[in-house]
């Protein structure tokens, strides 16, 4: 089993803009968060890579796309049929292909020195399944994120068999259903918003799309099947992930990535001299 494509989901309406956005990467240089999503890939082996699209978004999309653009194509997701039917869309391009999956509106900042998508990969790669990442969340925050029950691997501290798969558990659910021995109190294995997954995943949500007869069709619903089927694994990361569709998603995301740089030293420098203005009063501005 070789990962050689991915597959980036930046369809929906509420996510379609945050690619286009443009920071500074490690290194300084200006760049789309599309290029760093596409790089994160790139340095994960992928040769190939689908970003699945809002229609119409294509001709932007492209232009942001300074490096890589050999290895991308554009496929549309045609309508509004939610996650699950947007990762589908990919179908004609993954093919019976396993791939690496990402979502278009979160950003990534390794606190080691290994690439996450990296890892995510070698790991599949490694066991010949799927596999997800996953983050230890407390549980005040998991109505946000799809949640994992599962069991330890034997001999390893951050790898899991995942049995159970929900959409945004309350807690009292989560608490009855999800608990994962070992796990610190109050914290949950929520997903990470990356993925390898086999093309078993493909064949589960056309099922789903035809037993919706025109609705939405999620993808936790479909990852909670796959784990009944075959072997899925959890990857625990501590790495910092960045929803940039939150509030300061962005911003928090620019800082991570800037601090993480070369020029950690003179940011660092400049918030102190920022939050040291002795005339700085953000409540009469």
């Amino acid at each position: 089993m070789k990962i050689k494509k991915a597959v980036i989901t930046a369809a929906s309406p509420d996510q379609r803009k945050l690619p286009v956005q443009t920071l500074r990467d490690q290194h300084g240089n200006e760049c789309s968060v599309l290029e760093m999503i596409v790089d994160e890939c790139v340095q994960a082996g992928v040769d190939e890579v689908c970003i699945v699209i809002y229609p119409g978004d294509e001709t932007a999309y492209r232009q942001i796309l300074n490096q890589h653009t050999e290895r991308v194509v554009f496929v549309p997701q045609e309508k509004p049929l939610g996650y699950g039917h947007a990762l589908l869309s990919a179908a004609t391009f993954t093919r019976q292909d396993s791939f690496l999956h990402l979502v278009g509106d979160h950003l990534y900042v390794k606190r080691g020195p290994k690439n996450i998508a990296k890892h995510l990969v070698e790991t599949a790669e490694k066991n010949t399944c799927s596999v997800s990442a996953v983050q230890s969340t407390r549980e005040g925050l998991i109505t946000q994120y799809g949640t994992i029950g599962c069991s330890r691997i034997q001999g390893r501290d951050d790898l899991y068999r995942i049995e159970t798969v929900m959409e945004k558990p309350t807690p009292t659910l989560a608490e009855n259903k999800l608990l994962v021995p070992g796990l610190r109190a109050g914290h949950y294995l929520c997903f990470f918003g990356m993925h390898v997954l086999t093309p078993t995943i493909m064949a589960i949500l056309e099922k789903h799309l035809q037993k919706a007869k025109g609705g939405k069709i999620g993808l936790s619903e479909a990852l909670n099947e796959l784990a009944g089927k075959e072997q899925y694994l959890a990857l625990e990361k501590t790495d910092l992930r960045f929803n940039m569709g939150t509030r300061y998603g962005l911003l928090k995301a620019q800082l991570a990535i800037a601090l993480s740089g070369n020029d950690r030293d003179r940011v660092m420098s400049e918030l102190l001299e920022f939050f040291a203005m002795k005339d700085f009063q953000p409540d009469k501005m």
